[in-house]
């Protein structure tokens, strides 16, 4: 079902799409925010982001604590490896792991997406 969901809103679900980042402090994630929804899911990638989607609403930074927690436990990380490294207030965000490179974090969001 949950492909399904992907697929009607045009979104693909495939690592490969998202647009990684390697800086010398970690890899930077891109991450399209959707902050009150229904429940907390990684609905795919949406223009090289991954489009993630938690029940918090964006207040006082909450939203963004949120995908930490959800992003860490979906991609098998300690919350401690993940910071927001850019766009609190924005929707579009980009979030610093650390301690992982590239090509297994890019196999972790695999997994997360299959």
């Amino acid at each position: 079902m949950a492909k399904e969901k992907k697929n009607r809103e045009g979104s693909d679900s495939s690592a490969a799409e998202v647009t990684l980042e390697t800086r010398p402090e970690g890899v930077l994630i891109p991450v399209k925010a959707q902050p009150g929804a229904g429940r907390n899911e990684i609905r795919g990638t949406q223009d090289g982001a991954l489009k993630v989607c938690v029940t918090q609403v964006p207040e006082k930074g909450k939203a963004n604590k949120a995908i930490v927690d959800f992003l860490a436990k979906a991609l098998k990380l300690r919350k401690s490896q993940l910071s927001l490294y850019s766009g609190e207030l924005s929707s579009q965000k980009k979030f610093l792991a650390t301690e992982i490179d590239e090509s297994e974090l890019r196999k972790k969001i695999a997994d997360a997406l299959a």
